[in-house]
């Protein structure tokens, strides 16, 4: 009976999991467009096809072994049980199974980490600092795949040790409990989401964005916290299942890895959630003013005088403005507040250039008055 309640909750995780992935593309198809799809777009349907093989993996190791593997016998039971037996045959075939599941969870994990670490690429663009953060992730998420994957497949040593059953493998060589692979993996899947998690916090705290926003957008980045807390669950179940410990291995991966699916398509998600909202009438902005220029009143076309002076004034003030004013992150840009996968990312196109003497020119066919608008100085050293 419990059986079948892991076989309905498994494949109904996946089935949701699925959904959410096409629901992600949808929204990317739509906010972007497919030309402008990028690696992460292409990764997350491999990481749905890796999350069916692992949600088939923790299947096989209830339906078809019957939860057993190479753990929690004596040696006594080891001794007598005979190779030709049913049992034995269920216990070597469960322990493979682990193997594979191990090596099926892992690698769906870590794919997701990429692809978040590929978002945050597009996100944080044009940010050098920002730039390193990611660049470091990127080699952060490669070395501790490679880590994981070689302590689950050289962990043990030689491979066929994982399912011996007679004489006692040892705990490394028990796949469904085996320490080192539960605590490499649970170490380095916290220490990766962490640092992921660290890159978009700050932009978040130092964005001019209204507090319910910045609370949707601190909940929605911080989902990997979510998954750090599955995994550690999951860990402590499996060492503490016993003799269940095989079970457990297979029904907490496929919950931990649907967590982080989830979370890990929301960010493309939530953009086209909030559109439908705004055109429904369901979410009311509590942004203020947006606009990226402003008229001038009388007083600051004068700029407190009369003639030349004042304009000369009116732009000297500019100027000091412009180097007085602190960096902004792309969150609290007015045209890239997180409306849309779109907005929130810088422009694409690169800026207009003005030639001295254009200024004027430029602004002069202006019908509604002076316009204070948004200027860059570069200094040549």
């Amino acid at each position: 009976m419990a059986g079948d309640d892991f076989t309905i909750e498994a494949f109904t995780l996946l089935s949701i999991a699925i959904v959410t992935i096409a629901i992600r593309i949808t929204a990317r198809w739509i906010t972007a467009g497919p030309r402008n799809f990028k690696l992460d777009d292409f990764l997350m349907p491999v990481a749905g096809v890796v999350y069916g093989l692992e949600t088939g993996a923790a299947y096989c190791v209830g339906a078809w072994w019957m939860g057993l593997a190479n753990n929690a016998m004596t040696d006594e039971q080891r001794a007598t049980l005979s190779p030709t037996s049913e049992e034995y045959r269920l216990r070597v075939g469960g322990s493979k199974t682990q193997v594979l599941g191990w090596s099926l969870y892992t690698t769906l994990l870590w794919l997701l980490k990429a692809c978040m670490a590929i978002f945050y690429s597009r996100l944080t663009a044009g940010l050098i600092n920002m730039k390193r953060r990611v660049q470091i992730a990127y080699v952060l998420i490669g070395a501790t795949y490679i880590a994981v994957i070689c302590s689950i497949l050289f962990g043990c040593h030689p491979m066929h040790k994982n399912w011996q059953i007679y004489p006692d493998p040892g705990n490394y060589c028990q796949p469904a409990v085996s320490q080192i692979d539960v605590y490499v993996t649970v170490t380095l899947n916290v220490a990766t989401d962490v640092y992921l998690i660290s890159i978009p916090t700050p932009m978040l705290f130092k964005a001019r964005l209204p507090w319910r926003e910045k609370c949707e957008l601190l909940v929605l980045f911080s989902g990997g916290i979510f998954v750090m807390a599955a995994g550690i669950l999951r860990c402590v179940l499996i060492v503490t299942a016993g003799a269940n410990g095989a079970q457990q291995a297979g029904s907490w991966a496929c919950r931990e890895t649907f967590v982080a699916v989830v979370i890990g398509n929301a960010p493309m998600i939530y953009p086209l959630c909030r559109r439908i909202a705004r055109r429904a009438g369901w979410y009311i902005s509590t942004k203020g003013i947006t606009s990226n220029s402003y008229p001038l009143t009388d007083s600051e076309v004068l700029g407190g005088g009369g003639g030349n002076g004042g304009g000369h004034n009116s732009k000297s003030t500019m100027h000091s403005s412009n180097r007085k004013r602190k960096f902004k992150h792309p969150l609290s840009l007015p045209d890239t507040q997180y409306h849309d996968e779109q907005t929130i990312l810088p422009r694409s196109e690169p800026p207009t250039v003005c030639e001295a003497g254009t200024w004027d020119e430029e602004s002069r066919g202006s019908q509604e008055g002076i316009k204070v608008v948004r200027e860059t100085i570069v200094h040549r050293q």
